[in-house]
């Protein structure tokens, strides 16, 4: 079997959510623990640190990951979906599983597959925590998939939860309101495992302290220790944040690889976490973490989190796909001179357009498009709704054609901004790589 016939194995073979939506949701985690039990039992051989969330789970792991490498730690990353190369989703010390490993593990455990009929990312998950053990690292970063309690990741006994933040995302399976995600989310908590909050707020706290109690586990709020004070860019490009305690005056700098201006939050997040695994007798220093946060691309491979892809016109993409998620990011837009705004804009057929479409900026010039997996928006359909909103467009067949015609458009002076799902991300990004 070739690397090529494994993964069209795993794609076709396997309901896929990313994909097929609902009809690849598994609502327990029966076949997870099935197939722990065939691998005998994997996770265990290993310290893990568990990272659920709305927005920022993913950035968050690819931090806590590039501190650990510097610290000299051999550092398993599982994070999902991928963008380029299904690969992406497994790494360590931001090194992707090989393609022989993908090969051996698919070709290897076809009983298996076909006995249990897993799903694609209970699979991947099983492929993941099966690596780690055999590759020996040290601690492996868990990222969920969706939610927390039905999550195929939470099988695991981490020594660190953390809950980056709680919004509105993914309705139709984790609850119509915070309160009912955050008692999804909050299902990570084990007993007796301290949890980070990344953000704080009511009414999604009360509910993860709950939870907390009934399982006495410690909570620590990142959000309660850390406030960000100022944000700029350093002469290379990257970020330079200064956070303050809010009981001393003294300030912290962290320069950041990642310059998306909602990466203030995940810093504080990941910080936090990092000082927690340093009371903990880690051997974490200052400059581990100074190291770790400046170079968390360069180290781990994260991609897509307002990535710059062109200049003159400036040319962002990111993979924000929710109201939470796109909020932050149209506020950093907004941030920056341009002259004309190009959207290139897609999304998946699940979203509430009504919460979305009006934070878009009006004055913007769209390009709709539709990414290549069969979730997503027909670009008519989106345009369509969009000119109820005041947005004005054409729909374009695929990414492609859409991001040429922006290109086209675009003056020197302009920004084009590329985004609305991840699979839109991920249709440009193998354009451009």
């Amino acid at each position: 079997m070739s690397y090529k016939e494994a993964l069209d194995f795993l794609f076709t073979s396997l309901p896929m959510y990313q994909r097929q939506g609902k009809a690849a949701y598994k609502s327990n985690l029966d076949n997870t623990h099935r197939l722990d039990h065939a691998f005998g039992h994997p996770h265990q051989s290993y310290p893990t640190i568990h990272v659920a969330g709305t927005n920022g789970k993913g950035s968050v792991s690819h931090m806590i990951a590039s501190v650990l490498q510097a610290s000299g730690m051999k550092t398993g990353l599982y994070t999902s979906p991928h963008l380029l190369d299904f690969r992406e989703r497994i790494r360590v010390n931001g090194t992707s599983i090989p393609e022989d490993e993908v090969t051996r593990f698919v070709s290897g455990n076809k009983e298996i597959i076909g006995e249990i009929q897993p799903s694609f990312f209970e699979m991947t998950v099983a492929m993941a925590f099966d690596y780690f053990a055999r590759e020996q690292v040290d601690v492996a970063i868990i990222e969920t998939g969706m939610g927390g309690r039905l999550d195929s990741t939470n099988i695991i006994s981490p020594i660190l939860s953390v809950i980056t933040n709680i919004s509105l995302d993914h309705t139709e399976f984790l609850g119509s309101d915070p309160t009912s995600i955050a008692r999804e989310k909050g299902g990570i908590i084990k007993e007796g495992v301290p949890l980070i909050i990344g953000r704080a707020e009511a009414p999604t706290e009360a509910v993860l302290r709950s939870i907390a109690r009934e399982r006495n586990a410690p909570v620590i709020c990142a959000s309660q220790i850390y406030k960000p004070r100022f944000r700029t860019l350093n002469s290379d490009g990257s970020m330079l944040l200064r956070i303050g305690k809010s009981i001393n005056p003294s300030l912290k700098t962290i320069n950041s690889d990642l310059t998306g201006e909602y990466q203030q939050e995940n810093i504080i997040t990941a910080l936090t976490a990092l000082e927690h695994l340093q009371k903990l007798d880690w051997k974490i220093n200052e400059s581990h973490i100074r190291e770790g946060f400046a170079t968390v691309i360069a180290s781990t491979g994260i991609m897509g989190r307002w990535q710059t892809i062109g200049h003159n016109p400036r040319s962002i993409c990111d993979t924000a796909h929710n109201v939470d998620g796109i909020a932050a990011v149209i506020r950093q837009i907004k941030e920056i001179p341009w002259q004309r705004l190009h959207m290139v804009w897609g999304m998946v057929d699940d979203k509430d357009l009504d919460m979305i479409l009006p934070l878009l900026p009006e004055e913007a010039s769209y390009y709709f498009t539709r990414s290549s997996v069969p979730r997503s928006m027909d670009s008519k359909v989106l345009a369509k709704r969009s000119r109820e909103f005041g947005l004005k467009g054409f729909p374009f067949p695929n990414v492609d054609e859409a991001y040429r015609a922006a290109q086209k458009e675009a003056g020197v002076d302009d920004m084009i901004f590329t985004g609305g799902s991840t699979f839109v991300v991920a249709d440009l990004l193998v354009m451009k790589f």
